[in-house]
C-alpha cells in the first residue's frame, strides 16, 4: 500500500519544513492514513484521498506550535495558577493518534446515515406474494 500523499503535500499545508524525526513520522502517518482511508472507502477520488491524508497526519503531527491547544479539539478550558486543562476532541480522535474526523469522512462519502436493511427482504425480491 502507497501513500496518497507526499511529505512536501503535509508540508504546503502547515506552511512549515518538518524536521527530520517529523519526517520520519511523517511517512508512516501517510502510509497508515492510507490503509485507514481505503477502510471507509477505497474508491474515492484521488484529490479526496490526498486531502483526507494531509488533515489526518497535520493533526497527528501537530502544528509545530506550542500554542497548549491540541489539533482536533472542539472544546477546551485552561486554567492559570491552579495548573488545569481539559480538551475536547471531535470526532473521538486524541492528540497525537491518527484520526477521520467528521469532514474527513463526508468528503470519503461516509456521511452518518441511519437506516437498516432486513436479510428476509432479499428473500422476496422478485417472488410474487
Amino acid at each position: 500500500m502507497s501513500a496518497y500523499a507526499t511529505l512536501e503535500d503535509v508540508e504546503k499545508r502547515i506552511s512549515r519544513e518538518l524536521s527530520e524525526d517529523e519526517e520520519a513520522i511523517c511517512s508512516t502517518l501517510l502510509d497508515d492514513a492510507a490503509v485507514m482511508i481505503d477502510v471507509f472507502n477505497s474508491e474515492a477520488s484521488a484529490d479526496v484521498k490526498l486531502v483526507v491524508s494531509c488533515r489526518m497526519v497535520i493533526r497527528a503531527l501537530g502544528d509545530g506550535e506550542s500554542s497548549g491547544v491540541p489539533l482536533g479539539a472542539s472544546q477546551g478550558s485552561m486554567t492559570g495558577l491552579g495548573y488545569t486543562n481539559s480538551w475536547t476532541m471531535s470526532s473521538g480522535g486524541s492528540v497525537g493518534e491518527l484520526y477521520l474526523g467528521k469532514v474527513d469522512k463526508q468528503m470519503l462519502g461516509c456521511n452518518n446515515k441511519i437506516g437498516s436493511h432486513s436479510p428476509v427482504e432479499d428473500l422476496c425480491v422478485g417472488a410474487s406474494l
